[in-house]
């Protein structure tokens, strides 16, 4: 399939600026794939279309506050810093992206907070926006985090124009992260709340927590028109014996799985055995699923509404067929769904 096929036209005005209200009552758009009937629903209601014994995959990771912003040395020029992942934890080495970056040269000294409380310098070009920093930062690693959870900002992405808030440091956070890592949400499991997942566990139904650490590759523009020729970055992926466990004891018992977001398919989907079940295990994944692809590990799935022309509404397209997901998000415009991370949810069964 060719990029192109995945363009659409989305009034801007659907594109989420804030959470619902309460998380688990954002609409649900349920999609069935074998007779194609699309119903409405409300997100709390995902309950009745699952039963005792029945597998959710969770992504547990963290978002951190990885927006960062300071001025250069010399001519205090104002420039952002956005933190991708932490290259070597004894050297606070960090991969980050910076803006504007013909401003920033290696050698450079970055002054950060009203007090210069943090201080980097550039040692690296790693591409035309790309560097590796080095934090001189003397302290423990735990003061440093601390410094980093003062002068961060929660990175919400460029299409929410406005400013975080302090409600967006809990919002914009699974109810169940657990590791810090990723600089996006994953934000289909942004409309789970506490008391959804008990009342989900008291009707037996599991949940099987992985963790994939969302980078910004996810988001990165595809930039040829042949899918094939795109090459996704790394992102970190973790599953533990568990969590394959309770996958595979649904798959062979015939019981549903349901992967939570993208995030979740793309780990288990990188990770399975020759049997088709889930495996162990921890790694770089640079897996992109587009048409046609044959997945082993779940059988639903719970998404967002997604940016034309991106990795993820083309892995959507993979899991429900291109025709009806289409057609589903021709339903979504004219139904005024909330689109994106703070937008309403899919299911797919």
């Amino acid at each position: 399939m060719k990029l192109s096929q995945f363009k659409f036209d989305l009034p801007l005005n659907l594109i989420a600026q804030n959470p619902a209200k309460n998380r688990d009552e954002s609409r649900l758009m349920v999609v069935h794939r074998d007779t194609g009937k699309i119903e409405h629903r409300i997100f709390k209601d995902i309950i009745e279309y699952f039963d005792d014994k029945d597998v959710f995959i969770v992504n547990n990771t963290k978002v951190f506050p990885a927006r960062l912003y300071g001025r250069k040395e010399k001519t205090g020029a104002k420039i952002e810093v956005f933190l991708l992942r932490e290259l070597n934890k004894a050297n606070r080495l960090w991969d980050v992206v910076v803006d504007p970056a013909r401003k920033i040269r290696v050698g450079n000294k970055l002054y950060f907070g009203e007090d210069d409380e943090l201080v980097a310098e550039v040692i690296d070009n790693t591409t035309s926006r790309g560097r590796t920093i080095r934090f001189l930062f003397d302290g423990t690693d735990e003061e440093f985090r601390q410094l980093l959870e003062k002068l961060g900002e929660t990175p919400l992405p460029k299409y929410i124009k406005r400013k975080p808030t302090e409600e967006d440091k809990e919002r914009y956070q699974t109810v169940y992260a657990k590791y810090e890592g990723a600089v996006a949400a994953p934000t289909a499991g942004l409309h789970f709340t506490k008391e959804l997942i008990k009342r989900m566990e008291i009707k037996g139904i599991r949940f099987a927590e992985i963790t994939l650490h969302t980078g910004l590759g996810t988001f990165k523009p595809i930039e040829v028109e042949d899918l094939s020729k795109h090459k996704m970055d790394a992102e970190y992926y973790r599953i533990d014996e568990y969590a394959a466990k309770l996958v595979n004891e649904a798959k062979l018992s015939g019981h549903k799985v349901c992967a939570v977001g993208t995030t979740s398919v793309r780990a288990v989907e990188s990770s399975v055995t020759s049997q088709g079940l889930l495996r162990p295990g921890e790694g770089w994944t640079n897996l992109f699923i587009h048409p046609p692809y044959h997945f082993s590990i779940p059988d639903a799935m719970v998404t967002n509404f997604h940016l034309p022309k991106t990795s993820l509404i083309i892995m959507v397209c993979a899991f429900a067929g291109y025709d009806l997901i289409m057609e589903a998000y021709q339903v979504a415009i004219k139904e005024k769904y909330r689109f994106y991370s703070y937008g309403d949810a899919m299911l797919i069964l």
